[in-house]
C-alpha cells in the first residue's frame, strides 16, 4: 500500500512539473527540484550543478520556444520506496518555428526524487538523444 502511494505522489509531482513547463511558469518548473539539484541535459553543457544554474538552462531552453511549445511525456514508468523514487520516460519536445511550422524530436528523461524534509524533490535529472556514431549527429527523429 506504501509503495502504490508513494508511486501515486511521484505520478502526481511529474504532473505537476508538466504542466510549470507547459506553462512556462519558471518557478513553478524549480519548485520541483532540489537546491543541489545535479542535471545532465541533452542541451548546451555536460552538467548542471544546483537550481540557479538549472534555472538559467530552463530559461534559455524556454526561450527558445517562443510560440506553441511541443513538450510530452509519452510512457512514464515509476519505481518508488519509502524515500526514493525514480521515473523513466520518453519526452517529445519541440515549438512552432517562425513559419509555424513544428519542429520536434525525441529524448530519453530519467528523474531520481528523494524525500527532503517530507517532500519529494527532483534531486536528478538526465535528458539525452540517442546519437550516430559516426557522425556525432544526435538522432531526434527516431520514434517509439
Amino acid at each position: 500500500m506504501k509503495t502504490e502511494t508513494t508511486e501515486t505522489e511521484i505520478r502526481n509531482l511529474v504532473d505537476s512539473w508538466l504542466k510549470a513547463v507547459l506553462d512556462g511558469n519558471m518557478d513553478a518548473i524549480v519548485s520541483h527540484y532540489a537546491p543541489d539539484i545535479l542535471a545532465f541535459d541533452a542541451v548546451s553543457q555536460l552538467q548542471f550543478r544546483g537550481v540557479d544554474a538549472y534555472r538559467k538552462h530552463w530559461e534559455a531552453c524556454l526561450a527558445l520556444c517562443p510560440g506553441p511549445m511541443v513538450f510530452e511525456i509519452h510512457d512514464p514508468e515509476i519505481s518508488a520506496g519509502d524515500d526514493a523514487a525514480f521515473c523513466h520516460a520518453l519526452i517529445r519536445c519541440g515549438g512552432a518555428g517562425d513559419n509555424g511550422e513544428e519542429k520536434a524530436g525525441w529524448m530519453r528523461m530519467t528523474a531520481c526524487y528523494r524525500r527532503l524534509n517530507g517532500q519529494w524533490k527532483i534531486v536528478h535529472e538526465h535528458f539525452s538523444a540517442p546519437f550516430d556514431i559516426e557522425s556525432g549527429r544526435a538522432l531526434l527523429d527516431l520514434t517509439p
